[in-house]
């Protein structure tokens, strides 16, 4: 057993209800992302993160790792350093969300979503259908550069346009002068809840 499958056998967990709850884990892990299928965590002392996933979700991870592969070298994605059945060892990003920036009032720039568009267009190249794109998994950089996360969803073929709605929904109302560029997580919510269900307008 390596120390990456020993650290990923250290997480234990409960289910409450529908979600996934945090029991035990090696002391050298520090949780920064939770999610359906799995926990992520920083490796103490390195600039890496495993992302331990939940029993029933193991084809993702084997998924997840194959597309990270077929990924190496677009520098808008962390790199995957190893996998096993159950976890992906991958760069630690620093920086915020989409997400996190509309929370806390960071501005957030068209050359921001313009890279986006560049990340997006090299995975197509690769044959992939980049899918599930939304505000928790694209990350400014200290450096104001942008990096995505979670890509098991690259290889489905049916249309996802959940980015393209970002997209317009930036140039059409982030941007505009009047438009708060800081959000209650309430609201945030609230916005994210209906746009599932179908209940917003159609952007165009």
């Amino acid at each position: 057993m390596n120390q990456y499958e020993h650290l990923a056998n250290s997480v234990v967990y409960s289910i409450r209800g529908s979600k996934a709850a945090l029991v035990h884990k090696d002391s050298s892990l520090k949780l920064v992302g939770e999610g359906r299928s799995a926990f992520a965590f920083r490796i103490s002392g390195t600039d890496l993160v495993i992302k331990v996933f939940f029993p029933q979700f193991e084809k993702v991870a084997a998924e997840e790792a194959e597309i990270y592969k077929e990924l190496a070298g677009n520098p808008f994605f962390p790199s995957l350093h190893e996998s096993g059945s159950n976890y992906l060892v991958m760069d630690y990003v620093q920086g915020m969300t989409l997400y996190q920036c509309l929370v806390n009032g960071m501005p957030i720039a068209a050359g921001h979503i313009e890279e986006v568009d560049h990340a997006l267009t090299l995975a197509r190249e690769k044959g992939l259908n980049p899918s599930d794109i939304h505000l928790r998994n694209i990350i400014i950089t200290p450096d104001d550069e942008i990096k995505l996360i979670d890509v098991a969803r690259f290889r489905q073929t049916k249309r996802c346009s959940q980015w393209e709605d970002l997209k317009t929904a930036f140039y059409k109302y982030y941007r505009h002068q009047r438009f708060p560029k800081k959000m209650p997580v309430p609201a945030m919510n609230l916005i994210a809840y209906c746009y599932k269900r179908g209940m917003l307008p159609t952007i165009n």
